[in-house]
């Protein structure tokens, strides 16, 4: 017979189970053709090297919680089909539309928005970043140029279309504005986005198996 020690509080247990369920919401959108036109090599290598990050993204988020994968990519889709996360169609208008897009179809509750570009990010990256939300902040993580890699949002509609050149600032004034604590996010594998060769040899080893294996192929050449 178990003594009084070992007999667990039903409202810890109650407290426990609804931490565990509770799964985190990921948006991921993908340009796919368009994708890292600043990268000095051919189509074919950028598209290849697009897809591995984004494979490797994806690979991160999926083991987080559920993950919405917005694009019109033939192979970006299938490869959202073998690595278990949701299609959203790519409406057009850039990335604030396609984020709308699938915030759309998320549930209440707090969501993460990550680029396809992040080929250093791990589970506990996204956990992270959703964390902030989870506790009511606004968080963002901000490139080195002042763009926004990754966003995390107690709730859906605190999203804007905010994109582009500084617009770490406008995402922080943004939730300011709405009397939302903002918190800019340091987490270094969020930060190192890749959009030139040179972000690949910076990076180097601390990239994903996706990503490394078409670093190789482009070495090979």
């Amino acid at each position: 017979m178990r003594g009084p020690s070992s007999m667990r509080s039903p409202a810890r247990f109650m407290s426990t189970t609804r931490v565990l369920t509770q799964m985190a919401q990921i948006v991921v959108p993908f340009r796919g053709e368009s994708a890292k036109q600043r990268l000095d090599a051919s189509d074919e290598i950028r598209s290849q090297l697009a897809l591995a990050m984004l494979g490797d993204v994806l690979i991160a988020c999926v083991a987080t919680g559920r993950t919405l994968l917005v694009t019109d990519d033939p192979d970006a889709r299938a490869l959202a089909d073998e690595l278990g996360a949701e299609i959203v169609d790519d409406p057009g208008g850039g990335q604030g539309s396609a984020v709308a897009a699938a915030l759309e179809r998320t549930e209440d509750g707090p969501v993460a928005v990550l680029n396809a570009d992040l080929p250093c990010v791990v589970p506990h990256d996204v956990r992270t970043l959703v964390g902030a939300a989870e506790l009511g902040a606004f968080g963002f993580v901000e490139a080195e140029d002042g763009t926004t890699n990754a966003l995390a949002l107690p709730r859906a509609s605190l999203f804007a279309p905010l994109y582009g050149a500084r617009s770490a600032d406008r995402f922080r004034r943004h939730a300011e504005a709405h009397g939302v604590i903002a918190v800019a996010a340091e987490i270094p594998n969020l930060s190192d986005d890749v959009d030139t060769l040179e972000d690949l040899a910076r990076i180097g080893f601390r990239a994903g198996p996706r990503t490394q294996a078409a670093i190789g192929g482009i070495q090979a050449l």
